[in-house]
C-alpha cells in the first residue's frame, strides 16, 4: 500500500478508537451506574469530565507536537488514552470513573490534532485532500458502529469490554506509528502561556463541574456553587491576563470579528441543546421505554447515518443556499426535533423515532460542517490557528455544558416531583434544552444574507445563474 494511503489509515486507528469510545459509553450509562453503585444521572460527570479534559489540553497539543516531535507525542497520547481506558474498566466508584474519563480525555485531546498535524507534515500538498478523506473515514464509521457495538457488549458480555477493547487497538496503533510513520524532529516554539493554561483550566472545570454537581443529592449545593464561582473568577482573571499577554493561550481578541463572534456565540446555544441529547436519549429508551443497551444502541445509531449522508450534500447545499439560510434552517430543525423527543412515549413506534433521528443527524452534520467553515469567514490567515483552537475549545466546553444542563434539568424535575424518574422528567429536560438550542436560530437570523459568501461560493453561483438567465432572455 502506498504511503499516501498507509499514513492516514495508521493515524485513523487513533481517531477510530476515540470516536467509537465517545459514542459507546452513552448506551451503557445505566448499566455502569448500577454496577458502581451510582445513579444514572450522576454519570453525566463522566461525560463532562472527558469533554472538559479535551477542552483543557487541546490548546497545548500543537505546542507539544512541535516541542517534542509530533510522532512521538502522538504515540504517547495513544498510550495515555489506553491507560485511561484500563482505569475506566476497573473503576468501582463514581469518583474513580470520573477521574479515569478525565485521563482518557487527556490522551484524546492530543490524538486528533496531532493526527492532522502528522498527516499535513508527511503528505505533499497536492495529495492532502485525498489523504484527509482517508483520515476522516473513522470519524464517520465510529459513531455508526459505536452505539450498537457498545450496547451489544454491555447486554451480552460486560460494560467493562467497551473500554478494554481499546487496549489491543491502541497498542496496534502505537506499533504501526513507530514502524511506518516518518520520524518528526522537534521544532522551535514560543514559550507556552502556562499562566493562561492554569487559569483557563480552572475556569472550564470549575463552571462545568459546578453546574454538574449543584443538583446532586450526594453533595451540598454549596459545593456546586463554589465550583461555579471559582470557575467564573478564573475566567475573569484569564480575560485580563489575555489582554496583557502578547501570545495568550486563547486569543479572545479574535471575537472582535463579527462573523467569527456570531459562529462562536450562536454555536454555543446550538451545542448546549445538541450536546444534551446523547446523554438523555439512551436513558429515556432504557429507563422509561425498557429497552436493553443493545436495543437502545440500535435505535440511536441511526443519527450517525443521517450525519454521514449529509457529507455528500454539504458543498452543494452551501453553494446553493448560502451560510445564513442553511445555518438558520438546520438550527431550527435541530431545536425542533430535540423538543419533539419530549413527546415520545413507550407507545411511539421505534421506526418513527429512528426516522426522525436520521433527519436530526443530517441537520446536525450540515450545521457543524457549515459552522466550522463559517468561523473563518472574516479571519485572516495569520489568525487561523488561534481561531481553530478557540472554535475547538468552545465546542468541547459547550457540549460538556449541554450534558450538565440536560442532566441538571432532568434531576431538578425529579427532585421537585420526588420518587423515581418518570417520563415527565425527560419531557421537561428535552423541552428545556430544545428551547436553549432555538436561541441559535434568532442569532443567525441577524446575519447579513451574503455573510461568508466568498467561502461558500453562494453569491458567485447566484450571479452566474442570473447572468445565464439574462442571456437566455
Amino acid at each position: 500500500m502506498s504511503a499516501l494511503r498507509l499514513t492516514p489509515l495508521i493515524l485513523a486507528v487513533a481517531l477510530f478508537m476515540e470516536n467509537m469510545d465517545s459514542t459507546v459509553i452513552a448506551t451503557s450509562l445505566a448499566t455502569i451506574a448500577a454496577d458502581i453503585g451510582s445513579e444514572p444521572i450522576a454519570l453525566k460527570l463522566a461525560l463532562t469530565a472527558y469533554l472538559v479534559s479535551l477542552a483543557i489540553f487541546i490548546p497545548v497539543s500543537g505546542w507539544m507536537g512541535d516541542r517534542f516531535g509530533a510522532r512521538k507525542v502522538f504515540q504517547w497520547a495513544m498510550f495515555v488514552f489506553i491507560l485511561g481506558s484500563i482505569f475506566c474498566a476497573i473503576s468501582n466508584s463514581l469518583l474513580a470513573f470520573v477521574v479515569s474519563r478525565f485521563i482518557q480525555g487527556m490522551g484524546g485531546a492530543m490524538m486528533s490534532p496531532l493526527a492532522r498535524l502528522v498527516l499535513v507534515r508527511s503528505t505533499p500538498r497536492n495529495k492532502l485532500v485525498d489523504a484527509m478523506a482517508w483520515l476522516t473515514i473513522p470519524a464517520l464509521i465510529g459513531p455508526i458502529i459505536g452505539p450498537p457495538f457498545g450496547g451489544f457488549l454491555t447486554t451480552y458480555f460486560s460494560w467493562h469490554w467497551i473500554f478494554l477493547i481499546n487496549v489491543p487497538i491502541g497498542f496496534a496503533g502505537i506499533w504501526l506509528a513507530g514502524a511506518y510513520l516518518p520520524p518528526m524532529e522537534p521544532r522551535p516554539v514560543q514559550p507556552i502561556d502556562w499562566k493562561g493554561f492554569v487559569l483557563a483550566g480552572i475556569a472550564f472545570s470549575g463552571v462545568v463541574f459546578g453546574i454538574s454537581v449543584i443538583s446532586l443529592p450526594a453533595l451540598p449545593p454549596a459545593a456546586g456553587a463554589g465550583g461555579i464561582a471559582a470557575g467564573m473568577l478564573s475566567g475573569i482573571a484569564y480575560i485580563f491576563h489575555a489582554r496583557r499577554t502578547e501570545h495568550p493561550l486563547l486569543d479572545l481578541r479574535l471575537l472582535r470579528f463579527p462573523l467569527f463572534r456570531a459562529s462562536v456565540i450562536a454555536g454555543t446555544f446550538f451545542r448546549l441543546g445538541v450536546g444534551a441529547t446523547p446523554f438523555l436519549l439512551p436513558l429515556l429508551l432504557q429507563l422509561i421505554f425498557g429497552l436493553t443497551p443493545f436495543e437502545s444502541g440500535m435505535v440511536t445509531f441511526t443519527g450517525a447515518i443521517g450525519a454521514m449522508a449529509a457529507k455528500f450534500f454539504a458543498r452543494w447545499s452551501f453553494l446553493t443556499f448560502g451560510f445564513r439560510t442553511l445555518l438558520v434552517a438546520t438550527s431550527f430543525v435541530s431545536a425542533l426535533l430535540i423538543a419533539v423527543t419530549g413527546l415520545y412515549t413507550p407507545a411511539t413506534q421505534l421506526s418513527l423515532i429512528m426516522s426522525l433521528l436520521i433527519v436530526a443527524g443530517f441537520a446536525h452534520s450540515t450545521f457543524f460542517t457549515g459552522s466550522m467553515a463559517f468561523s473563518f469567514a472574516d479571519i485572516s490567515e495569520k489568525d487561523e490557528g488561534q481561531a481553530n483552537v478557540i472554535s475547538a475549545v468552545s465546542g468541547q466546553i459547550t457540549f460538556a455544558l449541554g450534558v450538565a444542563l440536560g442532566g441538571g434539568i432532568l434531576e431538578a424535575s425529579h427532585l421537585l416531583r420526588g420518587g423515581a424518574l418518570v417520563l415527565a422528567d425527560f419531557q421537561t429536560a428535552f423541552f428545556g434544552v430544545g428551547t436553549v438550542a432555538a436561541v441559535a436560530v434568532i442569532l443567525f437570523l441577524r446575519l447579513p444574507g451574503d455573510a461568508g459568501a466568498y467561502i461558500s461560493g453562494h453569491r458567485i453561483a447566484q450571479a452566474a445563474k442570473g447572468s445565464g438567465e439574462s442571456e437566455g432572455i
